[in-house]
């Protein structure tokens, strides 16, 4: 069963930015989920450092959810009962559009053949002893959407919950997420829906679940770099109204991060990039990116937010 969440609003896996430092940060500022960058079960398996270092969670992440990719079954159950001894849920990655997880069968990949998915799942499900979870997109292109077959059997094979974006694999991100289809998977299902594409603002947030009628919100790209995101949707949501962000309260959070991110033992390769994101709306924000590239401590990158005008 789906765990009863505190908000409505949640913060979505996203590779080279959802990792503990900033999981933590969106939590602490209301995202109701956080769940990791997505490991790959393959690697996971085969004992790679990297990516048990994803499986790594705050003490803030309850529930906490990680999400696994993988075509090869039996890497996918052997991943799964690893991950079951540090998460609450088990989220499994059916949407990825990009070219080097679909290549694997894994990802969107799996959208092409529901039976296949169906078969794939309930052998998976046989194994766990914690929910799981799936997300998954519109389909593989305009000509073959499948989202609500592929919602009804993921239910079908035992998933907790459903998240779907609202674009195609053939997509990837570009054009348009068609929240009509998060509307048809939620009409299809009684397992809770959330949502997930184009979700930039706190209207935006208010827009889809009154538009789709889904249970939760999941913001992905509008979230990088902008953890107040969360506690402006949460705000709007409940009385109507939010607090703008400043640029000295995002410089701010990105003191926080860096000081969580350190903490966790994230590299500084890694905290510039999540900089490059934390300056964007930034007066100056492609100066700032600049220094940023060639910055050599966590000093030098602050001093940069620590310097950003007053007003963008």
């Amino acid at each position: 069963m789906f765990p009863i969440l505190p908000g409505k609003v949640l913060l979505a896996p996203m590779s080279g930015v959802s990792d503990v430092a900033y999981r933590a940060l969106c939590r602490s500022h209301g995202a109701a989920l956080t769940t990791t960058e997505f490991v790959s079960a393959t690697a996971l398996v085969r004992e790679s450092e990297k990516s048990y270092s994803k499986l790594r969670m705050h003490e803030s992440e309850r529930p906490s959810s990680v999400q696994l990719f993988g075509g090869r079954l039996q890497d996918v159950i052997d991943a799964a009962k690893l991950v079951e001894q540090h998460a609450d849920l088990i989220d499994f990655n059916l949407g990825c559009p990009v070219y080097k997880v679909i290549r694997q069968r894994a990802g969107s990949a799996l959208l092409e053949d529901t039976k296949e998915l169906y078969d794939f799942l309930r052998q998976i499900t046989k194994h766990l002893s914690k929910p799981f979870t799936v997300k998954i997109r519109k389909g593989i292109d305009d000509a073959h959407v499948n989202a609500v077959e592929v919602a009804r059997l993921c239910e079908a094979a035992g998933a907790a919950a459903i998240a779907v974006h609202g674009r195609t694999q053939k997509q990837l991100y570009s054009g348009k997420a068609d929240w009509s289809i998060i509307r048809d998977v939620k009409r299809a299902v009684r397992i809770p829906v959330i949502g997930n594409g184009d979700v930039r603002t706190p209207e935006d947030a208010a827009r889809m679940l009154n538009e789709t009628g889904c249970d939760y919100v999941m913001i992905g790209r509008g979230a990088m770099g902008n953890p107040y995101l969360f506690k402006q949707c949460n705000d709007y949501l409940t009385t109507g109204n939010y607090e703008p962000e400043t640029p000295a309260l995002r410089a701010k959070l990105f003191h926080a991060y860096s000081t969580l991110a350190l903490s966790q033992g994230l590299a500084l390769s890694h905290i510039k990039s999540q900089a490059m994101s934390f300056s964007r709306g930034l007066a100056h924000a492609a100066q700032i990116r600049q220094h940023v590239a060639s910055c050599t401590s966590i000093e030098q990158i602050l001093s940069l937010f620590a310097q950003t005008p007053a007003h963008p």
